[in-house]
């Protein structure tokens, strides 16, 4: 990042900061992917709170920033299994930060497991969590009970902006992985696999690449939306991927499992928009498919009779290219730190809830004054 937008971007969540004052000292564990202008929203975060701990994302950590932030904060693994376990996820919660008041910045719902222990059982005060992403959202909404606030900014109208260009960035992802195989994309019969923001902003952008676009989503009121917006829609997700060169999954919650991948189509090119352990179960065909790589970020796995190729591992395809959305991250990342400072003022009762639009409205004025030109 050049200085002069580093000084912006360090001005702007300064004001934020300052609309959103924390009430009290508290530590925050903050999960999020490691891009280069993430250290501007961690340097925010210290405004708040004392960070306790960072936990990137394992598929999108830029080694150089990795480092940068190793200099200035503690950083731990991250992985499902620890917070899942409810045993690890306290005594993990103990040791980094043990006996304080605690705000949890979750990117994909890893605290939902373990969440009634944690509260329950700490020996500091968990004030709440605050959720990024859909697929983390309905990790929370699915529970039957939220013993404490959580403040989801998954669904917020300042993310309607990253998510269109979210869509964008797979795009491009995707086409540049298939591309240095020498391939195209153009002309050829797509499938996305759930029609949330993210899967109707990929299938608008496949269809503005001149791409056949199929659309599958358990859901019959968004294959309902789907349908009118001009794309052909199907019934089952076998149904949907049978005549697909390119496969792009958005469901969050393992649009592909065991037996859903001998349906794909031979030689089809299949992605992920988030983390491969949310969305397909590859390791499932570790003793079914032989698994080549063919390059850096595509594997083929064949099996007698079948072949298909999967573009980075199965992780997010837009972390290949740094996943840039450029300066409309900052509105998201500004309401996580607004449902922080709101948590440490204990202002939502337990639940599952959203940030008031006059915050959001504050924020979006805000943005402008500092984006704008």
């Amino acid at each position: 990042m050049e200085s002069p937008e580093r000084v912006r971007l360090d001005a702007f969540f300064r004001q934020i900061t300052t609309q959103f004052p924390a009430a009290e000292a508290i530590t925050t564990l903050v999960v999020t992917h490691l891009l280069p202008e993430r250290p501007a929203f961690l340097r925010a975060m210290t405004s708040l709170s004392t960070v306790g701990a960072v936990l990137p994302k394992p598929r999108s950590i830029h080694q150089p920033t990795l480092d940068a932030v190793r200099r200035t904060f503690p950083v731990h693994d991250l992985t499902r299994e620890r917070f899942t376990d409810n045993t690890l996820a306290l005594e993990y919660l103990e040791d980094t930060a043990g006996g304080r008041d605690v705000v949890l910045v979750d990117i994909g719902g890893y605290f939902a497991a373990s969440l009634d222990t944690l509260v329950g059982k700490f020996s500091g005060r968990l004030l709440g969590v605050v959720e990024d992403t859909e697929n983390g959202h309905q990790r929370y909404a699915a529970l039957n009970s939220h013993p404490c606030p959580v403040v989801s900014v998954a669904r917020s109208p300042l993310k309607d902006c990253e998510d269109h260009l979210v869509g964008r960035s797979i795009v491009f992802s995707t086409e540049a992985l298939v591309r240095a195989r020498g391939d195209i994309l153009t002309s050829r019969n797509a499938c996305v696999i759930g029609f949330g923001k993210i899967g109707r902003a990929v299938a608008q952008s496949l269809r503005a690449q001149d791409l056949r676009v199929t659309v599958y989503d358990s859901d019959p009121v968004r294959r309902v939306q789907a349908h009118a917006l001009g794309f052909r829609t199907c019934t089952s997700t076998a149904e949907a991927v049978r005549d697909a060169e390119l496969v792009l999954c958005a469901t969050g919650n393992l649009a592909l499992r065991q037996g859903d991948f001998a349906a794909l189509r031979n030689g089809a090119y299949l992605g992920s928009v988030t983390s491969s352990e949310d969305e397909l179960e590859l390791g499932s065909l570790h003793d079914l498919y032989q698994r080549t790589s063919v390059s850096t970020q595509l594997a083929r796995y064949e099996v007698t009779g079948h072949y298909f190729y999967v573009l980075a591992d199965g992780g997010a395809v837009n972390f290949v290219h740094g996943a840039a959305v450029g300066a409309y991250i900052h509105l998201v990342q500004a309401e996580i730190l607004a449902a922080t400072a709101a948590l440490s003022r204990t202002r939502f009762p337990p639940g599952l809830h959203e940030m008031p639009a006059a915050d959001r409205d504050a924020i979006a004025r805000t943005w402008l004054r500092h984006f704008e030109r």
